[in-house]
């Protein structure tokens, strides 16, 4: 299937700005929609915006932002620029507490919109949330990660990497920053046997 005109991309953006289904829209500052290359090879998806996203309207713009760029230049040599950022949930849960299941539901054809828009060849999860969306799966993400999986979408087959936070990588030193440069370098595997 051919990629989808950037139209269509911007009416979902346009709709994602205005979306009021659930609860959170009533408590932020701004949608955080996502940014970058409509048309990238690689997708990375998080769980929410916290308080700096939702106050710029970016996502991953705090130190957990600043880490991820790091390392997306450091072991893939991509930058921000190059490829999609995005969230599962679209608006900040208050507190930074974690989204809701009901709030996960209601964001979820958002993300699946966006993913079959941008078409990617490797969806990069970071954490919990993402990893177990997109997998359908109950499983921890240190279970997780390490690995790739096929994940059959309208447009073909596309492989997802999933990888601890970098807000985890934050609190948990060394180990933890070795492990996502590791889920890194399959994700420059994989887009490397894609671009062949």
């Amino acid at each position: 299937m051919t990629r989808r005109t950037p139209h269509l991309f911007e009416a979902l953006q346009q709709t994602m700005m205005a979306c009021t289904q659930c609860e959170l829209s009533a408590t932020r500052s701004q949608v955080v929609v996502g940014e970058g290359n409509a048309a990238a090879s690689l997708m990375v998806v998080g769980e929410a915006p916290g308080a700096e996203e939702d106050r710029t309207g970016r996502p991953f713009v705090g130190r957990s932002g600043q880490l991820l760029d790091r390392l997306l230049l450091e072991v893939l040599g991509m930058s921000r620029a190059e490829l999609f950022i995005a969230n599962v949930v679209k608006c900040r849960p208050p507190e930074n507490r974690n989204p809701s299941r009901s709030e996960v539901a209601t964001c979820r054809p958002y993300l699946d919109q966006q993913i079959e828009l941008i078409q990617p060849k490797v969806l990069l999860t970071l954490g919990n949330f993402s990893s177990r969306l997109l997998l359908d799966t109950s499983e921890g993400i240190t279970r997780l990660r390490g690995r790739a999986y096929p994940l059959s979408t309208s447009y073909g087959s596309v492989i997802v990497v999933p990888t601890l936070h970098p807000a985890a990588v934050l609190r948990g030193g060394s180990t933890r920053l070795d492990m996502v440069k590791e889920d890194l370098a399959l994700v420059a595997q994989h887009l490397c046997e894609v671009a062949a």
